[in-house]
């Protein structure tokens, strides 16, 4: 055969093979360590999911996400964190609570690592600057843990004669110093008297809200924060128990029955690290992409729970309500 010919051959051939025998797109590996469960972050973990695949990162297709969960326990986030830089994964994002970032900071100086937190991450010690994180880690903040002084005005709409409210919150949650005094200065701004309950452990949840009914609250609090996710629905149920009208951080509560929510929309800031990994997956490094903050809050009630309480919402605040559940 003369070589020409072998040529032509070879090209015809070569038109006829399958696009993806010609052209298999390179699988990138990422690991997600995450504080909490598959069960309590699963439309967060979801939102990520679609920030990944807006960012051209399909999972099974070009992307494959090892996941490692502590279910709640901080105690196994070192060795999950140890475990991603063994493989080891092109990023890690660490979600779920600050301890996961911590761990994943402690585990490695080199694989990028992309949060989610709550709190202010200079604060807490995650980064050195929100504009230029430096390092291998950057992430997106909700700053649901700055909200105290919304929350209360929208808690004064809906109970009018509220005159003391309840915090809830723990030792365990970052910023817990912040947020109380941020609280305390809302209720003194409005003329109310608070009341600080600090759960040490799970164990305190039932006596937490017997102290809110000894000390005669009118309304509470639910501090933001990760270690609450496991007891979201019996949160709810203690407050429905009590009928003590809770406001929380995170939409989660509303459409498992609590009663209202306002704070940076969780879903999006997901969606965000998803776009970040993209990113960096292309070749951005994690220290020169800015710490992302909230840019949309959202408000969620629940009317079932708002006429169990008896309550009412003003049509002005239905009018701006992000979903209203029926």
């Amino acid at each position: 055969m003369r070589r020409r010919e072998f040529i032509t051959l070879l090209g015809g051939a070569a038109a006829a093979w399958p696009l993806t025998a010609r052209a298999q797109p390179q699988m990138q590996v990422i690991g997600l360590l995450n504080g909490q469960s598959s069960l309590t972050t699963a439309q967060p973990v979801a939102a990520f999911r679609q920030g990944l695949a807006d960012a051209a990162f399909v999972e099974g297709r070009n992307l494959a996400i090892v996941y490692r969960w502590a279910d709640g326990d901080a105690a196994k986030l070192p060795a999950l964190a140890a475990e991603l830089v063994r493989i080891p994964v092109a990023a890690i994002v660490a979600v779920g609570g600050n301890t996961s970032v911590l761990a994943a900071k402690a585990a490695t100086t080199t694989i990028p690592i992309v949060f989610t937190t709550a709190s202010d991450p200079v604060e807490a010690g995650l980064v050195t600057s929100l504009n230029r994180p430096g390092g291998n880690v950057t992430g997106v903040t909700f700053l649901s843990s700055r909200v105290a002084a919304k929350q209360i005005g929208l808690l004064r709409d809906m109970v009018p004669k509220l005159k003391t409210i309840g915090y809830l919150t723990s030792p365990l949650v970052p910023m817990a110093a912040a947020g109380t005094r941020d609280v305390q200065a809302a209720a003194e701004a409005a003329g109310l008297r608070d009341v600080i309950v600090s759960l040490e452990s799970e164990r305190d949840i039932d006596a937490g809200f017997e102290t809110f009914v000894a000390q005669r609250v009118d309304a509470a609090v639910l501090s933001s924060g990760a270690i609450f996710g496991p007891f979201r629905d019996r949160l709810v149920t203690l407050a429905a128990r009590h009928a003590i009208p809770m406001i929380y951080t995170n939409r989660e509560y509303p459409e498992a029955g609590g009663l209202i929510s306002y704070g940076g929309d969780i879903r999006d800031a997901y969606r965000q690290v998803g776009l970040y990994v993209g990113r960096i997956l292309r070749g951005d490094k994690a220290g020169d992409l800015p710490v992302l903050q909230p840019t949309r809050f959202e408000l969620v009630i629940n009317m079932k729970t708002v006429k169990s309480f008896g309550l009412t919402v003003p049509p002005g605040l239905l009018a701006i309500a992000d979903e209203v559940i029926e």
